[in-house]
């Protein structure tokens, strides 16, 4: 008999507002699905005590992050690391995450953006935990950053990886798995066209939801239970079966996460 496919979301916002309606029918369905692991990346201080709730109520399944996104570096980017600092140091995580730099909106605060991802990946080599790193329309800005803390306790995971096959083995030369999630199932995502050519190994399943919903649910909220259609195109892209992909890419996970 072939043993349960457990499917692991590397990235989810499980406490996002979106899902105040119907979080616990959502959670639900995830788990029915297969997806029965959820690491929840942190935001800024506002969403710490979703979080806990999450938490409390789904213990065997919810797995948190502590970090401040790059698009919430402000001007009280201090107080906000601080926040950072001071739950680390209080209780356990997982990773350090989402943090990073993101150019597309605003370039603002990349002078901010540059000294939160720096700080934060120097709290995550001092917790020994790996760090999650947001990046849009700034690979050279962060592979900058990467270049001056390389080292053997720096590791994790490139969430949502939509660069070149170059900037790939970049990332992964930096200790980082490529999460993959919505993106690899777009038209015009590119990366499906060399991800054949990186080993399964570096890879991890996320869905960012309820951001990026993968074809065939493009344009709608996305939830957990849509990453079996990343692991139906993962499948494909391998020429491997699903429970295959499922079991490798959880393996994956938990060489990250310690869990």
């Amino acid at each position: 008999m072939e043993t349960k496919v457990i499917i692991t979301d590397t990235h989810t916002h499980l406490y996002s507002e979106e899902f105040n309606q119907d979080r616990d029918e959502m959670i639900q369905r995830a788990i029915e699905a297969g997806v029965s692991r959820f690491f929840i990346p942190a935001i800024d201080s506002t969403c710490t005590e979703s979080m806990y709730i999450l938490e409390k109520k789904y213990p065997e399944n919810v797995f948190l992050m502590m970090g401040l996104h790059p698009t919430y570096v402000k001007e009280n980017y201090l107080k906000e690391l601080q926040h950072v600092e001071n739950e680390l140091a209080k209780r356990k995580f997982y990773a350090v995450g989402e943090i990073g730099i993101d150019l597309y909106w605003d370039k603002t605060h990349l002078p901010q953006q540059q000294i939160a991802f720096k700080k934060q990946i120097q709290l995550a080599k001092e917790y020994k935990l790996p760090i999650v790193i947001h990046c849009r329309d700034a690979f050279d800005e962060i592979f900058e950053i990467l270049e001056q803390e390389k080292s053997d306790d720096l590791f994790g995971i490139f969430h949502c990886f939509s660069g070149t096959y170059e900037q790939a083995l970049r990332a992964i030369s930096y200790n980082m798995k490529l999460g993959i999630g919505g993106v690899v199932t777009f038209k015009n995502g590119k990366i499906d066209q060399f991800l054949k050519q990186i080993d399964i190994k570096h890879l991890v399943l996320e869905t960012d939801s309820p951001y990026l919903a993968p074809i065939p649910f493009r344009g709608k909220r996305n939830e957990s239970s849509y990453i079996v259609s990343v692991v139906d195109k993962l499948a494909q892209i391998y020429g491997l079966s699903t429970h295959e992909i499922a079991m490798r890419t959880t393996e994956n996970s938990k060489a990250i996460f310690g869990i």
